[in-house]
């Protein structure tokens, strides 16, 4: 469905979208309109937005990662780019297109300098991961036995500053269905008696939504 055809039905949200090249790529990002969010900047791998919401001030960047592994330092440079231009409380959530650990894999291997630049970028953001919930893998190549491979790609995280004002944020790993990605939810809060919160932005990691 075209972004323009999904925000029509959402009488509730507003949105913005980055648009496609060719027939691939293509970022929307879509709010409640009880939200305050304010456009920074945005390209084929990004869009950054300021937040005003519950009197909370803070910065988020929904990413997608450059999917081919010899440009994927441009991924890094970008993180770093976004880093330098705000010290405030920051969250960025997307489609990394890379793993930190090589426990994020199952089937298959991951060269070790690759998730060594990943995690020199994001200790250089002064980054770290929200806790997630559900199942370990938010990516599945579809393939059968031996040729199966599994990774989590897509998380949040957020610097300290984000973490003061949500110390309780989650992200949810929902079911996978008809995208070789799972969508995630990055929930604020929960409430006192252990039940989600609020839950303001929920990221579908496939860059052809």
């Amino acid at each position: 469905m075209e972004f323009g055809r999904v925000r029509a039905c959402l009488k509730d949200y507003e949105g913005f979208e980055v648009d496609s090249t060719g027939r691939s790529g293509g970022l929307p990002f879509m709010w409640k309109k009880e939200v305050g969010c304010q456009l920074r900047s945005a390209s084929i791998h990004h869009i950054d937005m300021d937040v005003s919401w519950n009197n909370k001030m803070w910065r988020v960047t929904g990413f997608y990662g450059w999917p081919v592994v010899s440009d994927r330092h441009l991924s890094w440079q970008l993180l770093r780019i976004l880093k330098d231009e705000y010290d405030g409380p920051w969250v960025c959530v997307g489609d990394f297109n890379e793993i930190l650990y090589a426990t994020e894999m199952k089937g298959g291997t991951q060269a070790q300098w690759q998730m060594n630049n990943f995690r020199e970028a994001v200790n250089d953001c002064g980054l770290r991961d929200v806790v997630f919930e559900g199942y370990e893998f938010t990516f599945d190549n579809g393939q059968a036995n031996e040729a199966n491979r599994q990774c989590r790609l897509d998380r949040a995280m957020g610097n300290e500053g984000w973490f003061e004002l949500f110390p309780y944020a989650r992200v949810e790993h929902l079911v996978r269905e008809w995208s070789d990605h799972s969508p995630i939810k990055l929930w604020l809060e929960r409430r006192s008696d252990g039940r989600q919160g609020k839950k303001l932005f929920s990221v579908r990691a496939a860059v052809d939504w």
